[in-house]
């Protein structure tokens, strides 16, 4: 199966160039449909980049950003070397609300090309 995502340029261009292999969201019912094998489209909302393909390696699911930052490897989630002292689950409240967080929990979603 294939999903269709947005992603901003930034994280478009990590994930393009290999530097982001995990890919956080909400585990919202548009996510639960999402499961290992199945290939995910990713379209840069603010470039005419072409699509981006992936394949989902691994679905990890947690309650919260909080316990997904404390168990997952960060490099995997696109921060590099000097931002990981100041990464934080905290990053996420701007796409995400804490009621959200609660309600659906999030998931890192991995990928591979």
């Amino acid at each position: 199966m294939t999903h269709d995502m947005k992603l901003r340029r930034e994280p478009f261009e990590k994930i393009k160039s290999g530097a982001k292999t995990m890919e956080l969201r909400l585990y919202d019912e548009k996510r639960r449909t999402v499961s290992v094998g199945d290939e995910i489209r990713f379209a840069c909302v603010d470039g005419d980049e072409p699509p981006l393909r992936r394949r989902v390696t691994a679905l990890h699911v947690f309650s919260s950003f909080a316990e997904l930052y404390a168990a997952l490897t960060l490099e995997k989630c696109g921060y590099s070397a000097e931002e990981l002292e100041s990464a934080s689950p905290d990053d996420m409240n701007a796409y995400y609300s804490r009621e959200e967080q609660s309600r659906f929990g999030v998931v890192g979603i991995e990928l591979a090309e």
